[in-house]
């Protein structure tokens, strides 16, 4: 299942994506995706709904974040071996977690706002992994029953911000718009095997990133359980991967964003993104 949230922003409306390919309205049903829509319980009520009697909508002329109400939005950095190589850096022992703010949170293809004084904005292309029920010291085993579903994530990242200016990563990772999600959240049944879905990114129709998360050096049920020994993971919350080798800052030499570059990345079986880079501006 394919669930998504389309409109403008802050007036965006709950919907799904059907067997082919067509946009239905979930509002009779639902009054938005927030986390209580992610448990198991509201999941299978959904899938369950004749779908061919919900409302078709035309094609959306925006895609909004397909969840509402995300609390957290936890990172992982370096979880591919050939990225952390690019990158001059360690393998890790064990995950590299970090935050990104949700504020940073918008639509996949909205436009992506250069930080005011940015010299080193980055891409990075990664699995979103969405929690559906509440977990806390979850065992590996049953880390995947507390996942609700996957989506695109692109983890853009100002490296300057991130590496040189202090040891906290967190000031390069949350700059307004650098938390583009989705098109649509594609839940668990759907997606299968979350360790065999292959990644890319373009940059300016330049194919940057390609990659398959079969590489991860620490995969999606062994995340859940190790965050989760450190906070408590509840639904609506985010987890973004870790990203494959392709980044700017591992270019020869480093290639970073500038305003009028287009941005366009997806993952196999979670749906396609597309960003302009725009200067930074005040933000209403």
């Amino acid at each position: 299942m394919k669930l998504l949230r389309y409109g403008p922003p802050g007036k965006e409306r709950p919907g799904l994506l059907d067997a082919d390919g067509v946009v239905r309205d979930l509002s009779r049903h639902i009054v938005d995706i927030t986390p209580q829509q992610l448990a198991p319980e509201s999941l299978k009520r959904i899938a369950g709904l004749d779908w061919q009697s919900l409302p078709e909508v035309a094609e959306p002329q925006r895609y909004g974040p397909p969840v509402h109400g995300t609390r957290k939005f936890l990172a992982i950095g370096l979880n591919y071996a050939d990225h952390a190589a690019e990158s001059n850096m360690p393998i890790p022992q064990e995950p590299i977690l970090f935050t990104k703010a949700t504020s940073c949170i918008q639509g996949p293809n909205d436009d992506i706002m250069l930080p005011r004084n940015s010299v080193k904005s980055d891409w990075e292309v990664e699995l979103g992994v969405v929690i559906g029920s509440t977990a806390r010291y979850v065992d590996e085993a049953d880390a995947m029953n507390h996942v609700a579903g996957f989506l695109t994530v692109n983890d853009l990242s100002e490296r300057e911000f991130q590496l040189e200016r202090g040891s906290q990563w967190d000031k390069g990772k949350g700059c307004d718009t650098f938390g583009p999600i989705g098109p649509w959240l594609v839940t668990c049944d759907e997606v299968g095997d979350p360790q065999n879905l292959d990644l890319w990114l373009d940059v300016n129709g330049k194919r940057m990133q390609r990659g398959n998360t079969r590489t991860m050096v620490f995969p999606v049920a062994n995340l859940v359980s190790y965050v989760s020994c450190f906070l408590t993971l509840e639904p609506g919350d985010i987890i973004t991967t870790g990203t494959p080798p392709g980044v700017g800052l591992g270019m020869k030499p480093p290639v970073f964003l500038k305003a009028g570059d287009t941005i366009e990345l997806g993952i196999e079986k979670l749906g396609v993104q597309r960003q302009k880079v725009t200067p930074w501006r005040r933000l209403e």
